[in-house]
């Protein structure tokens, strides 16, 4: 009955996602409020019914309906209950409807948030966000439909991949997918602006929030992807240039660079057609993401890759979205005059620029990279991959640029910097970075990337202390505040520039955090319980990791090989480390779990390669295997998250509302009328 429920409220939404973003472009262009108001309850019904047919998937997942092809296919009866739950955005056809509801919800708030104000822009927003919901709710009915029968009832599930059965899995998707959905909100305000003709800065200023809430969503869930495929993957890495990867990286790299192109346009008056082609490029790219995952097209790890049908509906609209976009820019072409001109490239809005040219760049080297193998195939008749060593040479020096950048834009003049400007905000930076670089050489690194990265890192964290410190400087003396909380009212006056500074800082630590892998050190070892294989970390310690014994057991949905390490440091005792072989009741696959000790600077990872004779080990006939270990040392790795961790702090400081932005409008008092003076004839 509740998935009956569940069924029809999809059909129903379809039917109001298409007729509510007909009402809403047709009651914009005829300004007929009663069919735009029609057009934003839709949004609320629509919201409605998909939240009713999500709560009919997880329904079915907890009560083992296996008459679903989709439950059929991602659950099984020992699956654990939070999985269960999860299985919603597990596969293909659930992570459809999970878009498609997350969508509808920040519809809803805009709808709801704009009740009373951006009432030009409202009929073509609703109908855009309408439309894109429409879309997806043909793929879902049509293509893809989660109620979907088995022709007969099987007694268990397939089950769960072993592979999204861990933690950063359930959370990695869900943010990954608000990011991508949220990047629509500003996309549908740009059409709306196209197509309303009013294109001065209100529509940038009206989105601003919403793209810095996908750029926080979609920079999280790419570091929690990153997470996870450390973690669970177990190769010692945690980016490998998937195609998937790739794919959640590339609307991050356009949605970054128009983060910076806007205040351009906000200051200057400049690169208005760039932004709105950068804001279409990021919703087109998340769209295409989408498509990549689920085509089938390229293999991945992370693909859901079912069949081609939705790779086509995928690439019919994709097409269409490019060419209905390219027209309006090309209608309103006459609207993008600049109201200035760039003076000098020795300026903030050269170095601006500077850095939209190298994320674009960057862009378009990863999506060539990733789709080298569909286009040789295409030209040469075979598949040629390009791997993660192509990737690294070409955007290694991209990302130093851009690091470099960091450190220039915030801080360089506007129009024209002066020799002075230029002595005065880079001479203390510039001296700090050379000395950096040079006692990294004095103390014995050689490596050529690592040192520019350390040393520009240090210059741009020298420009941040600077900027930081100034200002404190300047509002202490004006206000007569301690240092302390002069920065705190420093930092709230002028959130969206210092949290821009804290996430440029987060991106320091992180960039030192990728240097880190120059110098990861690996040992692999067949040992025999009791022996050991030692292993130098580039810090100067000795790790000795002693093999001790491995047991059998089994577990929920599984049965566990766990191999016992005892750890020593410099030979004294610095803990145990375990590593397992999984083997999942329903599926015909064995998948490793690595051990890992942390450090501040950096992680002991150790990989369980083989056991000898393993089926003997799981019958207990075999107590004492010859087990294969691979060990590293990976420096600096943490550093990554906690990079990630100021990104995220540094991104809610600067799209949190500021005081004079939530302080209550006074309510005006009608006026006086006041009584004028008669005039009396003389």
């Amino acid at each position: 009955m509740i998935t009956s429920i569940g069924e029809v409220a999809l059909w129903v939404a379809l039917l109001l996602a298409g007729w509510g973003a007909t009402l809403g472009f047709v009651g914009g262009r005829r300004g007929r409020g009663d069919l735009v108001l029609s057009a934003e309850r839709s949004v609320y019904a629509v919201f409605a019914l998909l939240l009713v047919s999500c709560g009919a998937i997880i329904a079915s997942f907890l009560r083992n309906e296996y008459v679903y092809q989709y439950v059929a296919g991602y659950s099984n009866r020992e699956l654990s209950l939070f999985y269960k739950i999860t299985g919603l955005w597990a596969g293909q056809t659930g992570s459809l409807v999970f878009w498609a509801t997350l969508l509808a919800l920040f519809s809803a708030i805009v709808v709801a948030q704009n009740r009373r104000r951006n009432r030009e822009f409202m009929p073509y927003v609703t109908g855009t966000n309408l439309a894109v919901l429409a879309f997806f709710m043909v793929v879902i009915v049509f293509a893809s439909n989660p109620f979907k029968l088995l022709d007969f009832t099987p007694a268990d599930g397939r089950g769960l991949n072993p592979q999204l059965q861990n933690y950063w899995m359930t959370i990695h998707p869900p943010t990954l997918y608000l990011g991508f959905t949220c990047f629509t909100i500003p996309f549908a305000f740009c059409v709306a602006a196209l197509l309303s003709g009013r294109l001065d800065t209100r529509w940038i200023a009206t989105t601003r929030r919403w793209t810095l809430l996908a750029w926080f969503f979609l920079t999280v869930g790419i570091i929690f992807g990153m997470m996870w495929a450390y973690e669970e993957l177990g190769w010692g890495g945690y980016w490998f240039w998937d195609p998937v990867e790739n794919a959640s990286l590339l609307p991050w790299l356009t949605g970054t660079a128009y983060l910076h192109s806007v205040m351009i346009q906000e200051k200057r008056g400049m690169l208005k057609m760039w932004n709105v082609l950068l804001v279409m490029g990021t919703f087109l790219l998340s769209i295409f993401a989408t498509f990549l995952t689920r085509s089938g097209l390229i293999e991945s790890v992370h693909s859901f890759a079912e069949n081609l049908t939705i790779a086509y509906i995928f690439l019919g609209f994709l097409s269409a979205l490019i060419l209905v976009t390219a027209g309006l820019v090309w209608w309103r072409r006459d609207r993008f005059e600049p109201d200035h001109r760039m003076e000098s490239f020795v300026s903030r809005e050269a170095a601006f620029l500077g850095n939209n040219l190298l994320f674009v760049t960057g862009m378009f080297a990863v999506l060539w990279g990733t789709m080298f193998p569909l286009i040789s195939e295409g030209f040469a008749g075979r598949k040629i991959t390009v791997g993660p060593e192509w990737f690294n040479r070409v955007n290694i020096p991209i990302g130093l640029m851009l690091l470099a950048l960091l450190g220039i834009g915030p801080v360089i003049a506007w129009r024209k910097a002066s020799p002075r400007n230029l002595r005065r905000n880079f001479l203390a930076p510039v001296s700090v970075a050379v000395v950096t670089a040079a006692v990294l050489w004095m103390v014995g690194v050689r490596h050529t990337y690592a040192l520019l990265t350390f040393g520009l890192g240090a210059f741009v964290m020298t420009t941040i202390v600077v900027e930081f410190h100034k200002g404190t400087r300047a509002r202490a003396h004006i206000e007569r505040e301690r240092y302390l909380a002069a920065m705190m009212h420093l930092v709230a006056r002028n959130r969206r520039r210092y949290g821009g500074y804290v996430v440029h800082a987060g991106l320091v630590v992180m960039f030192a955090g990728f240097a880190g892998a120059a110098f990861n050190v690996e040992e692999q070892a067949a040992l025999s319980p009791g022996e050991s294989v030692k292993i130098r970390s580039p810090f100067g310690h000795q790790y000795t990791l002693t093999y001790q014994a491995m047991s059998s057991y089994p577990a929920q949905n599984m049965s566990k090989l766990v191999a016992s390490v005892e750890v020593a440091r410099n030979g004294e005792f610095a803990g145990m480390l375990t590593a397992e072989k999984r083997a999942y009741s329903r599926r015909e696959e064995i998948v490793s779990e690595v051990g890992i000790r942390r450090a501040w600077n950096e992680d002991l990872y150790l990989i369980l390669a083989g056991i000898d004779n393993m089926e003997a080990v799981a019958q207990g006939t075999n107590p004492r295997p010859v087990v294969t270990f691979r060990v590293l040392v990976n420096p600096l790795v943490p550093w990554i998250w906690l990079g990630g961790l100021i990104m995220a702090i540094g991104t809610l400081v600067a799209m949190w509302p500021s005081a004079e932005a939530t302080r209550p409008v006074p309510r005006l008092r009608a006026p006086v009328a006041v009584r004028e003076p008669e005039l009396v004839e003389a």
